[in-house]
């Protein structure tokens, strides 16, 4: 498949509904957990896994606003699976964005992958999974990199990545993968001590991000000017996994200013995963449990307001449970339940890791297109699942597209248009010519 379009097998779902949203599963298209993609890099990691293996790119996707074509983020890479204790069992695999044509057609979803971009810092070095790459100040010196999120910027030239690591959000060149720019993440959120053992990080911390539990979710608003990153679980300093005030940060991308609002968690055995615009104030997150098949009991797809929600900027440390007097949190209200019996959905294949989100392209027919896609974890036994719903603006009421702005593509003249200019040039010739011999006869 060296430099070829990948072409998926497909699953197809039948026709239902949701009683609380007349939101309708489309289909289910997949990429095999086995394929390569089209990064072009040969040999292994270190746990014998080719370095173009194709998978885990469930962890954040987002629609370009081009056709049928999405950009979507592994996350930092498979597992060693070794005795090494000093990498956490991480690898060597670099960051990489795939772009995806998404083709649907009636309940038939057909995913090709066309392109692969690898990621590099302002240096042009790979930045890769390896724990051991981190930066002792907790800077985006770091090469460690775990994207988690990605959304992309009004013009299209660009995205917007969530590093798990750090946490930390980058822009990237869509075209090169090299990296832009570094947005400031406040302090709180970040940890003192980075380590290459996430249990060592737990022990030497008691602030900032959990390990592994970092800002798993990124939105753009529909007019491209703010991002919302949404950390997984509580800081270390709200509760960490004991916890339910989680922190959305939210960044003015022209200034680099921030803000902190709270998502409260049903539950703490919950985490939130992704998280995309609806408008500016309206926004669908993922809130799910850690299990997969039989055992999974919560993948839902909530909406949330922000509107009245409060700046918990100020605020150092939240309570575990219940919010300090005078705070509001963004209110949430189930859209979809991923697991609801209408859907067919559940049962012992369903992914544990359902964790990107994306509004996609209009229907023929008119309705909106929303994808929910997992990280397969680069398990030879897991897919990379492509779950498309459908719905009517009626379901989704205050839905504004994002507004893109993408550059003017040059146009090529035909063969007609050619010899119309070349024509014009001779013409333009032959006048010159007479000009100038009126000229030398008038001075002879």
């Amino acid at each position: 498949m060296n430099g070829k379009r990948i072409v998926a097998a497909t699953i197809v779902a039948s026709y239902c509904g949701l009683a609380s949203a007349a939101v309708t599963l489309l289909g289910v298209g997949s990429l095999p957990p086995t394929g390569t993609d089209l990064s072009g890099l040969t040999g292994t990691l270190e746990n014998g896994n080719a370095r173009n293996l194709l998978g885990a790119f469930g962890s954040g996707i987002a629609y370009t606003g081009q056709g049928n074509r999405f950009v979507a983020v592994p996350d930092r890479g498979p597992n060693a699976v070794s005795s090494n204790t000093a990498v956490d069992d991480t690898t060597s695999y670099q960051a990489r964005i795939q772009e995806i044509d998404l083709n649907i057609s009636g309940a038939t979803v057909t995913p090709v992958l066309v392109k692969t971009t690898l990621l590099t810092n302002e240096s042009g070095a790979p930045l890769n999974g390896l724990s051991s790459g981190f930066d002792a100040t907790n800077s985006s010196a770091s090469t460690r990199f775990d994207p988690e999120a990605i959304r992309v910027s009004r013009d299209g030239q660009s995205v917007f990545i969530s590093d798990e690591y750090g946490p930390f959000v980058y822009q990237f060149d869509r075209n090169t993968g090299k990296r832009l720019r570094v947005f400031n993440v406040p302090a709180k959120f970040k940890i003192s001590a980075p380590n290459a053992r996430g249990s060592t990080e737990i022990s030497g911390n008691t602030a900032g991000r959990v390990a592994n539990r970092g800002m798993e979710g990124l939105a753009i608003t529909p007019d491209g000017t703010t991002l919302i990153g949404l950390m997984q679980n509580p800081l270390i300093q709200d509760g960490g996994r004991s916890g339910l005030n989680v922190r959305m940060l939210v960044i003015d991308i022209a200034s680099g200013n921030t803000r902190e609002l709270v998502y409260q968690l049903d539950a703490i055995n919950l985490g939130v995963n992704e998280i995309v615009a609806i408008n500016s104030n309206e926004f669908m997150v993922i809130e799910r449990d850690g299990s997969a098949g039989t055992s999974a009991a919560v993948k839902k797809i909530y909406r949330i307001n922000i509107a009245a929600a409060t700046d918990v900027s100020a605020i150092a440390t939240l309570p575990n449970t219940g919010l300090p007097a005078g705070t509001v949190a963004a209110t949430k209200t189930l859209f979809i339940d991923l697991l609801s019996s209408s859907y067919g959905l559940a049962g012992a294949s369903f992914p544990e890791k359902i964790e990107g989100i994306a509004f996609g392209p209009t229907l023929p027919d008119g309705r909106l297109t929303f994808v929910v896609t997992n990280d397969n974890d680069f398990l030879p036994a897991n897919p990379n699942n492509f779950y498309v719903f459908a719905m009517n603006s009626s379901d989704v009421i205050g839905f504004q597209s994002q507004n893109f702005q993408y550059p003017p593509v040059p146009t090529i003249p035909t063969m007609s248009q050619w010899a119309l200019m070349l024509l014009g040039l001779l013409m333009l010739g032959a006048v010159i010519v007479v000009v100038r011999r009126g000229q030398t006869n008038r001075f002879a």
